[in-house]
């Protein structure tokens, strides 16, 4: 007997959400990530290099049978994220974006780091945003971080038990916040 099944009314977003990890490391955690992206109908963005091989089998394994539904896009440094994240924001009117979306007020490109002083509920979340996380054992740079304090959350743990979320936990929680929120405007 088929197990019975559920879909949810929800509005997805249209620019999706962006998840963007950088420098990754355990190949368990970009599935985990992707299988959510797959899920969600999130943009998986991997800045290079990464600590595994996309064929590796524990990142097919973790991701299951659900590659062919990510969309992934591959960049070589954070550089040329940066690079092609801003020319993705002066996009002619009415064309669909590639990449991370913006405003003229805000920059779509949102930090997450246990240095952050906000919380990740507040961010205000748009569609086409970059949710943009570190590696494993490094989290973001320095410098992301000191360029863009107004841009940094973070999610609430208890530091004396633990240094960080898991990667694929701290992706999950943020990204449906950030669709909890899109929904909410558009229901409301």
């Amino acid at each position: 007997m088929t197990r019975p099944r559920t879909q949810l009314p929800i509005q997805w977003p249209d620019p999706p959400f962006n998840i963007v990890l950088i420098e990754p490391e355990i190949p368990q955690n970009t599935g985990n990530i992707a299988r959510l992206c797959a899920a969600t109908g999130t943009t998986l963005n991997l800045i290079e290099p990464l600590g595994f091989q996309l064929t590796d089998k524990l990142v097919k394994r973790a991701g299951l049978d659900y590659w062919d539904a990510v969309n992934i896009q591959r960049f070589p440094n954070l550089g040329n994220f940066m690079e092609k994240s801003s020319k993705g924001r002066t996009r002619p009117e009415g064309e669909r974006p590639r990449g991370c979306e913006a405003t003229t007020k805000r920059s779509g490109l949102l930090f997450f780091s246990t240095s952050g002083t906000k919380s990740y509920t507040q961010a205000e979340y748009r569609p086409g945003d970059c949710l943009i996380f570190g590696s494993e054992s490094r989290g973001l740079p320095l410098e992301l971080l000191e360029a863009n304090p107004d841009d940094v959350y973070n999610i609430p743990i208890q530091l004396e038990h633990v240094r960080s979320l898991n990667l694929a936990n701290a992706a999950a929680i943020v990204l449906y916040e950030a669709l909890r929120q899109f929904n909410r405007e558009a229901e409301g």
